[in-house]
């Protein structure tokens, strides 16, 4: 199984990034995904994560500014950011697991540990 994030750069505040993460060999029906941020030093954050039933829940910064989306035919998993802020610079990931009952609790509870698959991460920058 393998994850591959792509999507992030440098933009102003204010302005979008759409994150991508293309998945191969997963054959698992049954799945939680999520995408977390890290920044240096810290521990992965939860951002949203989306189960295979299409549950999907965000952390409370994310509302309304993110949105997940998920393209069965492409295997890929997305996120949209809009009017991004300084702080939402950061270290971005995708994870995904078959344990669907990692998405069955609080986003930003969620430990990037604990999925048995991530990607290799991407970066936002968001200047002024």
């Amino acid at each position: 199984v393998q994850l591959v994030e792509s999507g992030g750069g440098s933009v102003q505040a204010g302005g979008s990034l759409r994150l991508s993460c293309a998945a191969s060999g997963y054959t698992d029906s049954r799945y939680c995904m999520a995408w977390f941020r890290q920044f240096p030093g810290k521990e992965g954050e939860g951002v949203v994560f989306s189960d295979s039933n299409g549950e999907t829940v965000y952390g409370d910064f994310a509302k309304g500014r993110f949105t997940s989306s998920k393209d069965n035919a492409k295997n890929t998993m997305y996120l949209q950011m809009n009017s991004l802020k300084l702080e939402n610079t950061a270290l971005y990931y995708c994870a995904a697991d078959h344990a669907m009952s990692l998405c069955w609790g609080e986003v930003t509870s969620l430990s990037l540990a604990w999925f048995t698959t991530r990607g290799q991460g991407t970066q936002a920058t968001v200047s002024s």
